[in-house]
């Protein structure tokens, strides 16, 4: 198994990721035959392998080895769990993943999928599992969670081995319980979801709390409307 991993490394090659600034996704560069790119994030790109398609095959950007290496810990001390994928090894500047089917729940907005109770349900069952295992669930968005036959699963674990708590979930978790029942099965159109992810980003500077930050941005997209 360790030669498909190898001989995927190397049609790889010849792709290169760079990290953007601002927090905005990677750049990709070049092609790789036999494969597509299934997710692009802001510290690595996602590919998988027409030939293998079990296989997802994730690429980090030049200078995010620090990540990399994170991550395939993490996935090491996680283990074979319902919540999570499974990490299969680390070949160079990429990990080597189970692939899994569904959209995320960013894509679910895009396109008016319903995301019920239960996937917030798991999101939160899923974090429990992680402090189990002495690491500290963080980084967790829409674009981090899949959505699977309407339970949830976890993407890109890298930041569980980090301190404190970055309140992302917790601040997603309160807009789902106050404002999705109003677009449930509606699209959001993707200016309106890239305008509050830029916004959050920096939220802070102009705003006192989490609150004050989701009026601003209701008022402005009201505004644009």
């Amino acid at each position: 198994m360790d030669q498909i991993w190898q001989e995927a490394a190397k049609a790889l090659a010849k792709i290169t990721v760079t990290a953007s600034s601002d927090n905005a996704p990677v750049r990709i560069e070049g092609t790789a035959e036999g494969f597509r790119c299934i997710g692009v994030g802001t510290d690595a790109a996602v590919f998988q392998s027409l030939k293998i398609p079990e296989y997802a095959f994730k690429i980090y950007a030049e200078g995010k080895r620090d990540k990399l290496i994170a991550e395939a810990e993490v996935y090491g001390r996680i283990g074979a769990s319902p919540y999570f994928s499974y990490c299969y090894g680390l070949v160079d500047r990429l990990l080597v993943l189970k692939y899994e089917e569904g959209p995320t729940l960013f894509d679910c907005l895009l396109q008016g999928i319903p995301v019920p109770k239960q996937a917030i349900r798991d999101v939160e069952d899923a974090r429990e599992y992680i402090r189990q295992k002495g690491l500290n669930p963080r980084d967790i968005h829409l674009k981090n969670i899949l959505l699977q036959n309407g339970r949830a699963k976890l993407l890109d674990v890298s930041e569980y081995i980090k301190p404190g708590n970055d309140f992302r979930w917790e601040h997603l978790k309160k807009t789902y319980e106050e404002y999705y029942p109003v677009i449930d099965g509606k699209p959001v159109p993707f200016w309106v979801l890239d305008t509050i992810r830029k916004w959050y980003h920096h939220w802070n500077r102009y705003s006192s709390s989490f609150d004050e930050f989701m009026r601003i941005v209701s008022n402005q997209i009201n505004y644009r409307k």
